[in-house]
């Protein structure tokens, strides 16, 4: 995780109702509380074992418009609405095609060039890294 991701979910928690949270990846271990915690004795953490190295997803294809920020994938500007862009739409640079959600703050995410859109790789509602692919598209 890149400190941006981690200062997001820290703010992401802070604004949560949630008193703890503990993160564990491959890499590194991230535990955060809030309140009063109880004191306890202290007990000896049984060793963990190292999880089996993942496959890397496999990467799409193609150019990608990615996840700008960690925060939840919208295709459409309200859940009863039509999406902003299905596939084999053709789309002008700069026309907004998600909205990603972060803080509870929504922040358009617009193509980067004149395109078509060939795939929506991520569900509605989904919750996304910074950099991972979000539509696939064809320039032109």
């Amino acid at each position: 995780m890149t400190n941006q991701e981690i200062f997001e979910l820290m703010a992401r928690f802070d604004a949560s109702t949630a008193t703890t949270l503990k993160l564990s990846t491959k890499d590194f271990s991230l535990e955060l509380g809030k309140g009063a915690v109880p004191a306890a004795a202290p007990v000896a953490a049984a060793p963990v074992p190292a999880p089996a190295a993942a496959a890397p997803a496999p990467q799409p294809e193609g150019p990608c418009i990615t996840a700008p920020l960690v925060g939840t994938f919208y295709a459409a500007p309200s859940p009863d609405a039509e999406p902003f862009v299905k596939v084999g739409d053709k789309v002008k640079k700069g026309q907004t095609v998600c909205l990603m959600e972060a803080m509870k703050m929504m922040n358009e995410v617009h193509a980067p060039c004149d395109c078509t859109i060939e795939a929506i790789l991520q569900e509605d509602g989904a919750l996304v890294s910074f950099g991972d692919p979000l539509i696939r598209y064809r320039e032109g």
